[in-house]
């Protein structure tokens, strides 16, 4: 699904489907037809709008655009409103396997006279809603508002294929030196017995401050028995950020944390004590306000072991106060050099020798001047202008000089003109990836966003579609990376970056682009008489002091993804209200805090395709989740509470795709009807949980399974039967508790896909089916073996990738 397109994507085949299969009225037939012929040309039209930047688009066709999207939504809930009636009413035994079988499951309806009334009746209203829509676009064609789209557009053409990902390493130019000096100065080999030391790194958005502190981290933390490294961010929320370095100071015994109802001051007693006679190095990055440091410097200012803090901020005033008590340093970051700024570039351009063709020069040092040694603006650009490792042409390099305008100032700090390169580069974007970016808008400032959480989301809400639908969103997420519109984080088990962030500039971008195209609504400081003029889309609640009588009074049954964080837990919406709900993300909310929320209720939302539950502190699942028979996504991990059993109608969900319980959980009877499922995690099996219906589950690429201690030989012969059947598999875990397992012999798994096998038992000896042949994506193994000889060594040295 495409931003500009609204449901389109998903809505026109639909409608296909239902003209093809279904016995109308003669009447309603050709209405649908009719409309539907509209709906393709309205298509059309918008792939044509989406080309051109907004602020280049007449006033009356970003309406339209806007009235078409907002249709596309409308008539795409009608249909499934249909297929959810339909499956709803259907025998819970039935084989769903796509659309095609609920259409033919619907023509039934059409027998029934009230429903074929309120049909026809639905249908009429969205053919005079096209017609209206459509006679303003043949009086926007007439005036002339459509002529110049074509003459508007760019030059540059993207290129859709998946580019090299970002290199790290290429953020560190320029600042060794800086780093180096910066050590040199904070004394760290001096008096240990003296109070922390404060570096303040102070400069505007996009300078690199973050990047520094990051390096003089890396670089120092190993001297140190204490670290951390946490973000404040504009939208400050002191709890979170002192849970965040209480977590950070001692992982193990605050693992938990998230969940605790500790206020402020209790925070800082417990940081207070966790701190108390050790060295520690800390780094506090992004502060906005001199408000927020005086409460965070209570918790970090009792030690005198000599330890360290660097703070990052782009106030002055806020650096002032940071370094107002010792022999404090406060550092102005400063643009990178020209000589920098041109490495930097051409690293990023030229990867094998990052020497610049002459004919390239003169319009790079042209371009470079006016980034005046931002690295953003630097690496932003450079992206641009890296496809597919080949140069864009010399005409395209004019196009991005020509754009930019004045560019960039020395000491700018509004930087209006970074927000225009950021836009350029937005727009270079193809329009399934600007919907892809906009999504990020959901998530707060400096949140960390989990790649396959995001994937599994933008799946839900239909912006991919054909097959592999989940390597078609690693691609994205790639892409998005490549063109350094996210910043990666971490590795997975796939040696692939785990999770994202996006720059606060880029984030305050794509917010504003979002709003604008309705997109998405973010709820952080709402007014009590705040009034929502068009309908929500997707709702994003952020914060704890929302007045949330305004939310409730206006309709939200239109809203098909709605997403709450951990501070506005208690702003929590009913959810019967939501009627077309598609996406339900709660992950890392305290649901013991809010006592209101009913759960129950979940089985309402019929239209749900991800249910987000993952560290909630949920202590019942709902029985009713067994209802949700169109459900891709269901996150049950880090839920509080042992023992737990999935409600037996859950095995009837067959378009689970991804199902993630906690280490208590287990499976119910029946689960080898779960046929779509290609991720199960941390599933217990008990002696209850058949091994045998493990075989069915033939789509699963990977899984994560624990077993008893002493668990019967005879099942574990049955368990690694049904293992064998499952060729897709990429990643294998089987983990045991308290003994060792018993009776794996010589037992390996037989897919050739494995990149990721973890083996948590006694093998008496390395397996002797351990191959090059038998495992030649393998990357990393994880095995415990009793004896090791000197060939079990040289075998694993012929794993080609290992």
């Amino acid at each position: 699904m495409d931003l500009t397109l609204g449901a389109m994507g998903s809505l026109l085949p639909k409608l296909g489907e239902l003209l093809k299969e279904y016995k109308m009225q003669s009447s309603v037939k050709r209405d649908v037809g009719a409309f539907s012929r509209e709906l393709e040309s309205m298509r059309a039209a918008l792939r044509r709008v989406a080309e051109v930047p907004r602020d280049q688009l007449y006033e009356e066709v970003k309406l339209w655009a806007g009235d078409v999207r907002e249709l596309s939504y409308d008539t795409e809930d009608i249909v499934d409103s249909l297929l959810v009636r339909v499956e709803g009413g259907s025998d819970t035994d039935a084989n769903i396997e796509g659309f095609k079988e609920l259409v033919s499951k619907m023509k039934s309806l059409f027998k029934k006279g009230k429903a074929r009334r309120q049909i026809a009746t639905a249908i009429k209203n969205i053919k005079e809603q096209v017609q209206d829509v459509a006679a303003r676009h043949e009086r926007y064609k007439a005036d002339g508002s459509f002529a110049n789209l074509t003459a508007a557009k760019r030059i540059t053409v993207v290129d859709p294929l998946l580019v090299a990902l970002y290199d790290d390493k290429e953020r560190t130019v320029g600042i060794e030196n800086t780093r180096d000096e910066l050590i040199g100065k904070l004394c760290l080999t001096g008096d240990v017995s003296k109070q922390p030391k404060i570096l303040s790194i102070v400069g505007f958005g996009g300078l690199g401050k973050t990047t520094l502190a990051k390096s003089i981290y890396d670089k120092v933390q190993s001297d140190f028995s204490c670290t951390a490294f946490v973000s404040v961010s504009r939208s400050l929320d002191l709890q979170k950020v002192l849970k965040d370095l209480l977590f950070e100071v001692d992982k193990k015994k605050y693992m938990s944390l998230t969940g605790a109802t500790l206020d402020v001051k209790q925070l800082i007693d417990q940081l207070q004590e966790s701190l108390w006679g050790k060295r520690y190095f800390i780094v506090i990055d992004d502060i906005w306000d001199v408000s927020a440091w005086k409460t965070i410097r209570y918790a970090l200012m009792g030690s005198k072991c000599g330890s360290r803090v660097i703070t990052t901020t782009r106030n002055v005033s806020v650096s002032r106060e940071c370094c107002s008590y010792n022999d404090d340093m406060i550092y102005n970051m400063k643009p990178l050099s020209d000589g920098d700024s041109q490495r930097l570039f051409y690293k990023r351009i030229f990867p094998v020798d990052n020497m610049c063709p002459s004919e390239f020069q003169e319009v790079s040092m042209n371009i470079l001047k006016k980034c005046a040694g931002v690295p953003l603006a630097i690496i932003t650009l450079a992206s641009h202008l890296a496809s597919n490792q080949q140069i864009k042409p010399i005409s395209e390099w004019y196009v991005v000089l020509k754009s930019i305008g004045s560019g960039i100032r020395k000491g700018d700090t509004n930087l209006e003109e970074m927000r225009r390169i950021l836009s350029f580069s937005y727009y270079d974007l193809p329009s399934h990836l600007k919907t892809c970016l906009l999504y990020l808008s959901i998530f707060p400032e400096d949140y960390i966003i989990g790649k396959r959480r995001l994937i599994r989301r933008w799946i839900a809400e239909g912006f991919i579609q054909g097959d592999h639908l989940f390597e078609i969103g690693k691609s994205y997420f790639n892409e998005l990376v490549n063109r350094s519109m996210i910043q990666p984080l971490g590795i997975d088990l796939e040696g692939e970056s785990a999770s994202c962030r996006v720059h606060d500039i880029m984030l305050d971008l794509i917010c504003d682009l979002a709003r604008e195209e309705n997109f998405v609504s973010i709820m952080d400081f709402i007014k009590v008489d705040t009034h929502f003029e068009r309908k929500i889309r997707r709702l994003s609640v952020q914060k704890a002091e929302l007045a949330n009588t305004q939310l409730v009074t206006n309709t939200i049954s239109q809203v098909r993804s709605f997403t709450i964080f951990s501070p506005a837990i208690n702003q929590m919406l009913p959810l019967s209200r939501f009627e077309v709900l598609r996406v339900l993300d709660l992950e890392g909310c305290n649901l013991q805090e809010s006592g209101h929320l009913n759960l129950s209720c979940v089985g309402c939302l019929l239209h749900l395709r991800y249910l987000g539950l993952r560290n909630t502190n949920l202590r019942k699942i709902p029985m009713e989740i067994g209802k949700l028979l169109f459900l891709q996504t269901l996150d049950l991990l880090g839920i509080d509470g042992k023992g737990k059993e999935l409600a037996t109608s859950v095995a009837q969900l067959r378009n689970l795709m991804w199902l993630y319980v906690c280490e208590s959980t287990y499976l119910p009877v029946g689960y080898k009807n779960l046929t779509s499922l290609q991720e199960l995690t941390l599933a217990h099996f008990t002696q209850d949980v058949d091994p045998e219906e493990l075989r069915y589950l033939t789509e699963l690429r990977a899984l994560d399974i624990i077993l008893p201690s002493s668990y019967p030989p005879e099942r574990l012969l049955i368990l690694f039967e049904s293992l064998g059947k499952l060729h897709k598999l990429q990643i294998l875990c089987i983990e045991s508790h308290g003994e060792h397992i018993d009776n794996m012999g010589d037992w390996m798994p037989s897919s050739v896909q494995l990149i990721f096998l973890w083996l948590d038992g006694w093998y008496e000896r390395m397996p002797t089916r351990i191959s090059s042949s038998s495992l030649p994506l393998l990357s990393c193994l994880i095995i415990q073996v009793h004896k090791v000889r000197l060939e079990d060594i040289q075998v694993l040295g012929t794993l080609p990738v290992l």
